[in-house]
């Protein structure tokens, strides 16, 4: 299997680096523009083979489409980061012609990949890598909500004094500060509501911490994160190519599915082999859907500002 992640950014690099890791690729290409940023980033991961003890295969090229080709996953981190002050839809003007162009280059040579999509504003970039890809739905996928979720059992494991591990919670809707929906309803420690455990007051901050999650670490680092969304991409990839059927919060096409259309959004998908299989219902109640509708309506909102750029 391969493995292509465009852009050597922080980002990308730390998503060759945790796929590499994982032994779950017989080959990982990482491309960049800048001439020797991606070789140089690669030789300095494969150089921890022995010190890590992983086999993978890690390989850096500038701006050399050629060398990806056959690519079974193609990650797309490219784009600018976000700055203190930013929001991810201040970018959109900017990404949208840097993915479009990069999907239209990746296509040439692996006309049958997996597209992961990690460029902000990402919801509004999966739908135009979907657009213009010409792919089956099935095979673009927005990363956003498998970040959003490991922040917010971040949250919500310090409130309760509890490793992360043992809590299952969802954060569907936009990938966006004010668009996220962190599902405290359904949120569970070792299969009991965290709501047993946890007040109204305490949720609702660890909510609200959860939205502004990525504009907090940015803040504190003066560009955006990059170990939660490295690790975020490698998950992904990982339940793709060992089609482990994990049930994940992605952005995907929706075609009536949570009353939307015409829109790629953050819900529950099983995630195999070919992509993402199926999306689950997680049969919301009347105020997580109106906030699901609302958060559909600002990513719409982004997603008419593509037409404007043409």
């Amino acid at each position: 299997m391969k493995v292509t992640v465009v852009g050597a950014g922080a980002v990308g690099a730390t998503a060759a680096d945790n796929i590499v890791r994982r032994d779950i690729a017989e080959e990982v290409v990482l491309l960049d523009i800048k001439e020797g940023f991606a070789e140089g980033k690669a030789m300095d991961i494969m150089q921890t083979a022995t010190l890590a003890g992983f086999n993978g295969k890690l390989k850096g090229v500038t701006n050399d489409y050629a060398a990806t080709a056959n690519s079974d996953v193609v990650v797309v981190t490219s784009g600018l980061p976000r700055k203190p002050g930013m929001t991810r839809e201040d970018l959109i003007g900017i990404n949208a012609g840097i993915v479009k162009s990069v999907t239209e280059n990746i296509l040439k040579y692996s006309p049958n990949t997996i597209l992961i999509i990690v460029s902000n504003p990402m919801d509004t970039m999966t739908y135009l890598a979907l657009k213009s890809s010409g792919l089956p739905k099935n095979r673009v996928i927005g990363m956003g909500g498998i970040l959003d979720s490991s922040r917010f059992k971040y949250f919500l494991s310090e409130a309760l004094g509890c490793t992360a591990n043992e809590l299952q919670a969802n954060v569907i809707g936009g990938h966006g500060d004010t668009t996220m929906i962190p599902l405290t309803r359904l949120a569970t420690y070792n299969t009991l509501p965290v709501s047993e455990f946890l007040s109204a007051d305490a949720l609702a901050k660890i909510s609200a911490d959860t939205m502004v999650g990525g504009a907090t670490l940015t803040k504190l680092l003066g560009t955006s994160a990059w170990y939660a969304p490295g690790a975020a991409v490698a998950k992904l990839v990982e339940s793709i190519l060992l089609n482990q059927k994990l049930i994940l919060p992605c952005c995907v096409s929706l075609d009536g599915e949570y009353g939307q259309n015409d829109i790629c959004l953050g819900v529950p998908v099983v995630i195999g082999k070919d992509g993402w299989e199926k999306i689950i219902d997680f049969k919301l109640n009347a105020e997580e859907q109106a906030l699901f509708n609302k958060s559909a309506d600002a990513v719409r909102s982004m997603n008419d500002v593509l037409a404007t750029l043409a």
